[in-house]
């Protein structure tokens, strides 16, 4: 077995406890999902990946995925919040709650290699979508680093969220 993947674990301040049940909000929800991806890209890239939007306000440990585009074929990047599982990252395909499955979803369904900036470097991994028993798992282990993804689905029109699960190529 190879080593586990280090997400950046942002340092636990005491406001992280009332940020995180209002990002599941509705209301905070229609907000970031246009502000909180361009808000996070930037400062992802302009701390070498120490810092996001998210991890400030909630603590939440986020990556950049890029996807190629299911119908261009052009890199898409998407902050995501990364979900540690071994060798592995979940990723859980909310959209904030929204009644579609993110844009991001469908390009690794297409195309299901990907780059992960993590720590200042880039790695390829491989997606699939879990189902039955090991997205159970997986989905368990995500409302663990961040519950408001059962309010997501709650509030998701009878959606049922996809979950991915990416494998680094070198695994």
């Amino acid at each position: 077995m190879g080593n586990d993947v280090l997400l950046p674990q942002p340092k636990k301040r005491w406001w992280h406890k009332l940020a995180v049940p209002m990002a599941s909000w509705a209301v905070t929800a229609r907000i970031a999902v246009h502000a909180a991806g361009p808000l996070d890209t930037f400062l992802y890239r302009k701390t070498g990946g120490r810092m996001t939007l998210s991890s400030v306000l909630a603590g939440l440990p986020v990556i950049l995925v890029t996807t190629t585009g299911a119908k261009s074929g052009q890199p898409r990047t998407v902050p995501l919040l990364g979900i540690p599982d071994g060798e592995n990252i979940i990723l859980i395909a909310s959209n904030w709650g929204g009644r579609k499955n993110p844009a991001w979803y469908y390009n690794l369904k297409a195309n299901p290699e990907a780059m992960v900036r993590l720590n200042g470097q880039n790695t390829i991994y491989t997606a699939k979508e879990v189902t039955g028993k090991e997205k159970e798992r997986c989905w368990t282990r995500a409302t663990d680093v961040y519950p408001g993804y059962n309010a997501y689905q709650k509030r998701s029109d009878d959606r049922t969220i996809p979950v991915m699960l990416l494998s680094s190529k070198t695994t």
